[in-house]
């Protein structure tokens, strides 16, 4: 997977270029992640404008959407699948509201502190396989990328890594990408990531910050994504079992999954 040197939108990479097995590649132009959409400006960035997007689906939650909302190319359609939104519901501090947490270290300290971040962090990504909002979500991503009607396809969240991580990492075990690899690509975010936040964690770790919460918070770890894995394991024991049982995706989609996406 190659990152996109866009200049209005962060984090964009294709899926097209990741190996996968026997030799083979995804097919590039088709399936596409980043970060949120507001700052997208087709007349200043003609890496975008060349793209073609005909189909966004936005991953954000309510209260995200509204104080960022996403600036659709002409002609595509924005489609609205709210990972978070069975979570939120439950959760007592919300992933989507970490960041808020970086403006005061004592707060950051008392809610984060102590591996409480890494410990969250694990918790939300295995609600992204059980819970039913997270399932939606996907689902929606699966049977979109699998129909040629829909055109080039970007998903996304806010930063473009945990949401937005695991519908990747879905998709490229799909068709047929190893452990490695999918670790590699789930990974290779965090330079754009960083780069985004670099004020923020600068500013959090002058006023006192303990610079590794912030790290947890800004960056993606191996550990997020097995907590995912793991818990596809123990619920399911097969990614395409938790794609047929826990998303209900038809195998003829996932068939058709392949055929568009694998060179």
């Amino acid at each position: 997977m190659t990152a996109t040197p866009s200049t209005t939108v962060a984090n964009l990479r294709d899926l097209g270029g990741t190996p996968l097995s026997g030799g083979r590649t995804v097919r590039p132009g088709l399936v596409l992640r980043s970060g949120q959409l507001d700052r997208l400006d087709l007349d200043a960035d003609p890496v975008v404008a060349a793209l073609g997007l005909r189909t966004v689906i936005d991953f954000r939650t309510d209260a995200e959407r509204a104080d960022h909302p996403d600036r659709i190319p002409a002609g595509a359609r924005l489609l609205i699948a709210d990972v978070l939104a069975d979570k939120l519901n439950s959760a007592k501090v919300p992933a989507t509201q970490l960041k808020d947490l970086l403006s005061d270290p004592a707060v950051a300290e008392e809610h984060l502190g102590g591996g409480r971040v890494q410990a969250l962090f694990a918790d939300t990504y295995r609600s992204f396989v059980s819970s039913g909002s997270a399932q939606a979500a996907y689902r929606m991503l699966l049977t979109e990328a699998a129909d040629a009607d829909s055109g080039p396809l970007l998903f996304h969240c806010t930063a473009g890594k945990d949401r937005t991580g695991w519908g990747a990492t879905v998709v490229l075990a799909l068709l047929g990408a190893d452990d490695e690899t999918l670790m590699a690509e789930y990974l290779s975010v965090n330079p754009a990531v960083k780069q985004a936040f670099a004020p923020m964690i600068e500013g959090f770790t002058a006023a006192g910050g303990d610079p590794d919460i912030a790290l947890a918070l800004i960056g993606v770890f191996p550990s997020y994504l097995r907590a995912a894995l793991d818990e596809v394991e123990t619920r399911y024991g097969s990614m395409e079992k938790y794609v047929r049982e826990g998303l209900g995706v038809a195998d003829e989609t996932v068939e058709a999954l392949r055929a568009r996406l694998v060179v």
